[in-house]
């Protein structure tokens, strides 16, 4: 087992600052590369209460951020356009990508990995979208899926 620092909240794991356990492959392959956590040799662990301070700073901005983007969604509605066969079947179905794309036509930019589905949408009507920022910020907002023409 490898011993690391997160430098960001990793889901399942723990939280940035925190020092974890982890299996080396995934330290190594996974953890590293994307900069979300560094090996806690001798010098990293002198360093960590400025490694936390640095921390605590970034996720305080990030968490400004998101909890800008979340008040200005609060008042957002999306509706998307699809074509329908007979018996308003729609062809092809509603996903994240599609929804963010029509939040940044109102000059909202969301990522749509936020973006909560569990599954595509595939009806027609009025469906309530969760945008999960982070374990402590998220907001709900209305997809009109209409049929086109």
């Amino acid at each position: 087992m490898l011993e690391m620092i997160l430098t960001k909240d990793v889901d399942n794991l723990g939280r940035a600052g925190e020092l974890v356990r982890v299996k080396p492959g995934y330290g190594r392959n996974y953890l590293i590369p994307r900069g979300l956590a560094l090996l806690a040799t001798k010098a990293n662990l002198t360093q960590l209460e400025h490694h936390r301070r640095e921390i605590a700073a970034a996720q305080a901005r990030v968490h400004a951020s998101n909890v800008a983007k979340a008040a200005q969604l609060q008042t957002a509605s999306v509706s998307i356009a699809r074509k329908v066969g007979k018996d308003s079947k729609m062809f092809g179905s509603v996903s994240s990508k599609d929804i963010s794309e029509a939040l940044a036509s109102q000059s909202i930019v969301v990522d749509r990995r936020v973006i909560q589905l569990a599954d595509p949408i595939k009806t027609l009507g009025e469906h309530e979208v969760v945008i999960r920022f982070s374990t402590d910020v998220s907001v709900t907002i209305k997809v009109q899926v209409v049929a086109l023409g």
